[in-house]
């Protein structure tokens, strides 16, 4: 191969990573992989999940999201006698050197309303996440089958399965 067939190679592979790449940066904060599950055509919400890495010196808060739906939350997961319950919460720190992972059963966004129109797979949620300090920044959470999961390895991700 030529200089120029490697040089040229090695360019179409960096656009095609970068046309399948799914993070965000905003000042110190990278973020990953924002995403939900499909829900059914009935379902009244639906959970965001992403990661958020603080590259910088100093903490930062997600304070919101907007959506185009009648409400979006940030909210917890939280059990009690057995029983998970969501909660409401006003910010998720995100401190310092540190990688936060909204995900099931954890801290996630709520998207609330959906009025008979579930998440479809392969469906993209334009969202805007407020920061405390970075600002904001537009993302796209994507929708994907709720069994992938298991099949698609989130730890480079920062989340759990």
């Amino acid at each position: 191969m030529t200089r120029f067939t490697l040089a040229a190679s090695a360019a179409l592979l960096a656009l095609s990573a970068a046309a399948f790449a799914h993070d965000y940066t905003v000042g110190d904060l990278v973020i990953d992989h924002p995403m939900a599950f499909n829900t059914a055509p009935t379902a009244k919400s639906g959970g965001g999940y992403l990661t958020i890495t603080n590259t910088g010196d100093t903490p930062d808060r997600l304070i919101g999201v907007r959506a185009d739906f009648p409400k979006v939350e940030l909210h917890t997961t939280e059990e009690k006698d057995g029983v998970a319950r969501m909660m409401h919460v006003e910010a998720i720190d995100i401190p310092a050197g540190e990688t936060v992972a909204l995900e099931p059963g954890g801290l996630h966004v709520m998207f609330m309303g959906l009025g008979g129109d579930g998440f479809d797979v392969g469906e993209k949620i334009p969202a805007t996440l407020i920061f405390e300090t970075a600002g904001e920044i537009e993302v796209q959470f994507s929708i994907e089958e709720r069994g992938a999961a298991a099949e698609h390895d989130h730890s480079s991700h920062g989340m759990s399965n």
